[in-house]
C-alpha cells in the first residue's frame, strides 16, 4: 500500500466463505474440496442492478488460468437475503460465464436485481455451504455515482494540463492516449463518455492495467462514438496524496469504469476487474 497521506483503498480479493463444501453442485461444475470465494467487487453496492464478479481460491491460493486446477467455465449460483433472521432465497439458477483475457486469475460476474437494502449471501453450487456476504445499500446512502446520476464536471489531467496530477498516466512504458480532454470537457460534447479510474502502477488489486489496456484498445476499435478519459488515483509519482478525482466521485476502491449517455448520466458501471469481452460488449 502507498505511504502516509495515501487513500487506504481496500483490496478486492480478501476471500470468504468456509472450507466446507456444499452437496448442491451442478452437472458438469467440479470444483476443489476446499474452495473458496473471492469478491472482486467495492463494499459499497447499492440497489437495483448489480453485478457481482467472484474468483476462487483452493489450497491456501488464488485459482489462476494455467494452475493446476482446471477452473469451469460456468458457475451457477443463488443468493439468500440473511438479515433480521432470514435465509429467504431472493434468486436462484444464475449463471455466469467465465472471463480471463489478459488476466492471470479468471472471474465470472453474475447479474442480478436486487431492490432492498440489507444484507445477503451468495452461494456456489458445489461452493461452500455459507458462501460469501455482501451488503446492499439504499440509494442516496453511497456517494459515488451510480446508475441514474449524472458525472460531476472536473478537470481531469490532460497532456497539455496536468492540473496537479504528475505523472497523469502512470501505464508503461508511456502514458495511455486516453488524456486529450479534461471530464468537464466531455461533458460538454455530443459523444458519450468512458472514464477509467484506475493506477497501473501502484493498484491495490492489480487489475488497473489490464481494464486499462482494454480500454485502449476497445476505444481504437469505437473511434468517436465515446469520448474515453482515464484518471489516475494517486497526484504524486509516490502514490501518498489521491487525485481530485478520487474525491469528487467519492472513491475507496480501483478500478472503476463509469459511461454515461450523451448527457453525461451514468447508465453503466464495471466495478474492480473486467477483461475486454465485458467492454466490448458494454460499448461496442
Amino acid at each position: 500500500m502507498a505511504g502516509t497521506g495515501s487513500l487506504a483503498f481496500g483490496s478486492l480479493v480478501a476471500a470468504c466463505g468456509s472450507q466446507s463444501g456444499d452437496d448442491s453442485g451442478t452437472a458438469g461444475v467440479s470444483l476443489p474440496d476446499d474452495v473458496q470465494i473471492v469478491q472482486r467487487f467495492p463494499q459499497n453496492l447499492v440497489s437495483g442492478e448489480l453485478r457481482l464478479p467472484l474468483s476462487l481460491a483452493s489450497g491456501g491460493g488464488l485459482l489462476t488460468t494455467d494452475g493446476p486446477t482446471k477452473t469451469p467455465d460456468v458457475l451457477t449460483a443463488r443468493i439468500l437475503r440473511i438479515d433480521g433472521g432470514r435465509n429467504d432465497v431472493v434468486a436462484e439458477g444464475l449463471t455466469a460465464l467465465r472471463h480471463d483475457a489478459q488476466l492471470a486469475m479468471p472471474y465470472w460476474p453474475f447479474f442480478v436485481n436486487i431492490e432492498q437494502a440489507g444484507f445477503y449471501r451468495i452461494v456456489l453450487d458445489g461452493g461452500p455451504s455459507d458462501g460469501a456476504v455482501f451488503q446492499v445499500f439504499a440509494r442516496g446512502e453511497v456517494a459515488v455515482p451510480g446508475i441514474g446520476d449524472a458525472l460531476p464536471a472536473l478537470d481531469t489531467p490532460t497532456f497539455d494540463d496536468d492540473h496537479g496530477v504528475d505523472p497523469i498516466c502512470t501505464w508503461q512504458p508511456e502514458s495511455c492516449p486516453l488524456h486529450e480532454v479534461t471530464l468537464t470537457e466531455a461533458l460538454t460534447l455530443s459523444p458519450k463518455i468512458a472514464l477509467l479510474v484506475g493506477t497501473p502502477a501502484h493498484c491495490t488489486t492489480g487489475t488497473c492495467a489490464p481494464a486499462l489496456e482494454a480500454l485502449v484498445s476497445v476505444a481504437a476499435r469505437v473511434g468517436d462514438t465515446y469520448t474515453f478519459i482515464h484518471a489516475e488515483v494517486y497526484a504524486d509519482p509516490d502514490a501518498t496524496q489521491v487525485a481530485p478525482v478520487v474525491t469528487a466521485l467519492g472513491m475507496n476502491y480501483e478500478p472503476a469504469l463509469f459511461v454515461t449517455d450523451s448527457r453525461g448520466v451514468v447508465t453503466a458501471r464495471l466495478d474492480g476487474v473486467f477483461d475486454e469481452v465485458e467492454l466490448t460488449e458494454l460499448i461496442g
